[in-house]
């Protein structure tokens, strides 16, 4: 019993450990993102708060805290208040069964990537909560799009993760990661890596996917009511789920802890945060370039296009993988 007690009280105190550790990381992945679009765009990008701006997201921060909290009259004051927080519990619960180095990770779960899909699933409610407590037309509109978008592209990303389940034989993500200790899957799964890719960047909502949140046509969207303390759990739910399918993709695809060359003696941990950063900057690349699609081009993309296309890859593997091993 008393063994039982202390490996609990291990777990909260790890899991608090990453929380603070992943506030950190969103705060200068926000940094690091407005200026990579600075270089892109040849301008200087935040420099005047700290050295290099090294302290403009703790400014930012303090900033949006002390802002004054606004309910709105009409509103749905309970729903309104509870749907940022769970939109941010969400993104930190996904954290619990990522392996960040061999034997690494705060619960070791035999079904992790079933975990992923079911609360990944679960975050679009706070989104249409927000939308539908505020009382506002444009907040309405931004949750109705946000719910069709992410059930459109998951879709997609849970055939691509099939054939990931497919390749590896098996739903642990520790396990994902061994099967690739030859070749990565990026490599023997190129195609597919793409489509995941396309795939997350329209679950987090993120440019050139960001319908939403669009600021021609809904203000901002599902949080244009939100200010304050509110509006930054929001603001953290979306980087922290960046942050987290870049994770998720560098596991399936790169290998999560393994190194990418054995000849540099990187422990697991340096390699996972590595690559982790490569497709953090593949989401700010493609927001800095690419314009944003119309809303029927959205929804052509995922129905007619990515979801035939990767049932398709589904079909060649399963068939491939059966002609190998017909036992």
């Amino acid at each position: 019993m008393q063994f039982t007690i202390i490996k609990y009280e291990i777990i909260v105190v790890s899991f608090v450990a990453l929380l603070i550790f992943l506030l950190i990381g969103i705060a200068y992945l926000t940094l690091l993102e407005r200026k990579f679009m600075a270089s892109i765009q040849r301008r200087r990008g935040p420099n005047v708060v700290g050295i290099f701006g090294l302290l403009q997201p703790i400014a930012d921060g303090v900033k949006l805290i002390v802002k004054e909290t606004i309910l709105p009259s009409h509103s749905n004051t309970l729903v309104y208040v509870l749907a940022p927080i769970f939109t941010f519990f969400c993104s930190l619960v996904l954290w619990l069964v990522l392996p960040f180095g061999q034997g690494h990770a705060l619960y070791d779960f035999p079904l992790g990537l079933l975990y992923i899909l079911a609360i990944s699933s679960l975050s679009i409610y706070g989104i249409i909560f927000s939308g539908w407590s505020s009382n506002s037309k444009y907040a309405f509109l931004g949750g109705l799009r946000s719910a069709a978008q992410m059930i459109s592209y998951e879709l997609s990303m849970g055939l691509v993760l099939l054939c990931v389940i497919l390749v590896s034989g098996s739903f642990h993500l520790g396990s994902i990661i061994e099967s690739q200790v030859y070749s990565f899957h990026s490599v023997t799964l190129f195609p597919i890596w793409i489509i995941f890719i396309v795939c997350i960047l329209a679950e987090t909502n993120r440019a050139p996917f960001d319908l939403p949140e669009a600021e021609a046509e809904l203000v901002a969207g599902y949080n244009v009511e939100y200010s304050s303390l509110a509006f930054a759990l929001f603001f953290l739910g979306e980087y922290a789920n960046i942050l987290f399918m870049s994770a998720l993709s560098t596991i399936l695809f790169l290998g999560g802890y393994l190194p990418i060359i054995e000849l540099i003696p990187l422990p697991g941990i340096l390699w996972f945060t590595v690559k982790c950063l490569l497709h953090a900057l593949i989401f700010i690349w493609v927001r800095a370039t690419f314009p944003r699609f119309r809303y029927d081009q959205l929804m052509k993309l995922g129905w007619k296009y990515l979801l035939p296309l990767s049932l398709s890859f589904l079909l060649v593997e399963s068939s491939i993988l059966i002609i190998i091993n017909p036992y």
